[in-house]
């Protein structure tokens, strides 16, 4: 798929904003991690699979990642910088405390980070890879919402369904009925030939949206 043509999809991965007749569940935060990028990539846009315009690709499984970013009233948050970070299939960060010791493991055509301006309605996409476990950590990919510049809320995507979820920290120090909005099921692309995947992944703040 083309670099530039990916975002097409959006009107296929988001849904259609509505009213809601009670106060949302508030997204859970989590820890920022360790591996927050001490220095940004070359290239920070919502398409983590290719560097500027490299021609290789990133090694691993293809997913879309979408959502809106709401508050607790399920308003739609214009405006906010979503940023998403994990590691590559190799398991490797691209901050240079994990990236240099493991710099012959590292695949180089993995951006490991990007952002995206939210719309009228909310919405985000990128284009990334499905996460891959970490030592010592279930897959999950690092999620940051900023508002007016300022980091408001960070938390983590986990895979529904992961056997290693059961045994993740982070994850099991969550109550369990808040932990299943931090779960997303990682479901094949319809149409797709490559084994693409799509992911959903809202994140409710506590905030009003007029006030920013």
């Amino acid at each position: 798929m083309q670099r530039r043509s990916f975002l097409t999809l959006s009107s296929l991965l988001f849904t259609t904003p509505g009213a809601f007749a009670q106060e949302l569940a508030r997204t859970p935060k989590q820890t920022e991690g360790p591996f927050y990028p001490d220095k940004l990539p070359l290239d920070t846009d919502n398409d983590l699979l290719t560097i500027n315009d490299s021609l290789t690709p990133a090694v691993g499984v293809v997913t879309y990642l979408s959502g809106r970013i709401l508050d607790s009233q399920g308003n739609p948050i214009r405006n906010a910088t979503v940023e998403i970070w994990q590691c590559d299939h190799n398991g490797v960060y691209i901050h240079s405390q994990d990236s240099t010791p493991k710099k012959e493991k590292q695949d180089k055509s993995f951006q490991g980070f990007g952002r995206f301006v939210t719309g009228s309605t909310g919405e985000y996409l990128f284009r990334t890879i499905k996460p891959v476990p970490y030592p010592g950590r279930t897959p999950h990919i690092h999620v940051a919402v900023k508002l007016k510049g300022k980091k408001e809320f960070v938390t983590q995507c986990y895979i529904a369904g992961e056997a290693q979820n059961q045994t993740d920290g982070p994850l099991k120090g969550i109550p369990e009925p808040q932990r299943k909005l931090l779960l997303s099921e990682f479901k094949p692309l319809k149409g797709s030939k490559i084994g693409e995947l799509t992911a959903g992944f809202d994140v409710v703040l506590g905030i009003t949206p007029d006030a920013h």
